[in-house]
């Protein structure tokens, strides 16, 4: 998906840039910050955290194959992971917004196993792995905290096998935009209305259905009053209706 001129001469399709504001001054701190971090420990991250990506939307900001270095934190914008299956097709793995890491998926191998693709122009935080593992043992705190991360993906992982596993299509739909609102209003963002930035094409790759079922489903979702639809443009209108179809057959 590369759109810049500057991509068919074989450069990079991000943009370095010096950091604007430091790890001190963010406001997604609590998100990506573990709480209670000392003055002197955020100074040591502010000098680790030093650079940030620029990455256009439908550029990558990483590639499966690709030498691990770093871990990302979403400054702004909203990524997707996604991975190649043999026939050639994109199998969508997550999708990623501000406050949340990536790259994790190169820790084990040293080697990226997935795409991390823009869905609009987004900024990240660059945190080089090998300062980041040096200071992590000198504070036992940044070790917990990244510990806490790698679990909070494992348990998503497990989330998302229980939706492709043993969820009918509505309670997939209902449980990925339940849990996409939470994502949002914890970053101060409305827990009713949102924009979607990926295709129903794509939602349907991450839940495992077809692009008819996702939209025949969005389009069943308005006509029970659970939702107003225009295009990407999403107003939850019953919350607890959207929490009894994922919670009526699994407590």
């Amino acid at each position: 998906m590369q759109t810049h001129s500057d991509q068919s001469a074989g450069l990079p399709a991000f943009r370095l840039e010096p950091f604007k504001v430091a790890c001190s001054n963010c406001n997604l701190r609590e998100l990506c910050l573990p709480v209670g971090i000392s003055e002197q420990q955020m100074q040591q991250l502010d000098t680790m955290v030093a650079t940030r990506k620029t990455v256009a939307r439908g550029d990558s900001l990483f590639r499966a194959g690709e030498d691990f270095q770093s871990l990302y934190a979403v400054r702004t914008g909203f990524f997707k992971t996604c991975v190649s299956s043999e026939d050639g097709r994109d199998q969508v793995t997550g999708f990623q917004m501000a406050g949340e890491l990536l790259g994790l998926d190169g820790i084990a191998t040293e080697r990226h196993t997935c795409d991390a693709v823009a869905l609009e122009d987004s900024h990240v935080c660059v945190i080089p792995y090998r300062q980041l593992e040096d200071l992590s043992r000198e504070f036992s705190d940044l070790q917990r905290h990244f510990h806490k991360i790698m679990s909070r993906e494992i348990v998503r992982d497990h989330g998302v096998m229980l939706l492709l596993g043993s969820m009918r299509a509505e309670e997939r739909l209902a449980a990925f935009l339940l849990n996409l609102t939470q994502r949002l209003q914890a970053r101060g963002f409305s827990a009713s209305e949102l924009i979607l930035r990926m295709t129903r094409e794509e939602i349907g790759s991450y839940l495992g259905l077809k692009l008819e079922t996702v939209s025949r489903t969005f389009s069943k979702f308005q006509d029970d009053g659970l939702l107003e639809v225009k295009q990407r443009h999403i107003r939850v209108t019953d919350q607890p209706g959207l929490s009894k179809l994922v919670n009526g057959t699994h407590c």
